[in-house]
């Protein structure tokens, strides 16, 4: 007998059920889409790839969201995978020295959350937010070394298509595309 996530939350009061599984309040057809990463955006029903590369535009690691998610809800998982290697030797760091984001990532949690653990950032302000401190356009213009990155990914037809029904079939082939541009 194969035991899903809910079969051991079935004798727990219903708000300790939600605290734990956090897509019981979501219809059958909603849990599938957000466990298999599927859902509407404005490009109609696709996957959100949320990157995190290095200054040469090589990727670290990435997650998949549905379509619609938001960059700030994974933001701070994102950032806590992968490593960055040091020129010279020793350990592998795991914080970046400086996070250059689009305006999606305008927020006050990510700001405070990159000023906590000492990560310089540029990061454009929204026209609805206060405009405090520079901006630096230079170091605003790495941002496209992401875009490359993406646009090297989906050269791949099945990481652009996305052929995998599976999240982890799709994640799979994500990843053999990011070995191929590593090598």
């Amino acid at each position: 007998m194969s035991m899903g996530v809910s079969s051991g939350l079935i004798n727990m009061p219903q708000a300790q059920k939600k605290a734990l599984d956090p897509l019981s309040e979501l219809s059958e057809t909603e849990q599938v889409q957000q466990r298999e990463a599927l859902g509407w955006s404005k490009g109609g029903f696709s996957t959100k790839i949320h990157l995190r590369c290095d200054g040469n535009g090589l990727p670290i690691t990435f997650l998949l969201t549905v379509g619609e998610r938001h960059e700030t809800v994974v933001f701070e998982q994102l950032m806590e995978q992968g490593s960055v290697q040091r020129s010279g030797s020793g350990r592998p760091r795991l914080r970046p020295k400086r996070v250059v984001g689009d305006k999606g990532y305008s927020s006050g949690n990510i700001r405070r959350y990159l000023r906590r653990r000492g990560i310089r950032f540029t990061i454009p302000r929204k026209d609805n937010e206060k405009h405090r401190g520079k901006f630096d356009k230079t170091l605003y213009r790495q941002r496209n070394q992401v875009e490359r990155c993406f646009n090297r990914l989906k050269q791949c037809r099945r990481i652009a298509t996305r052929y995998e029904k599976n999240a982890k079939n799709y994640l799979a082939m994500l990843t053999v595309a990011s070995i191929l541009l590593w090598l």
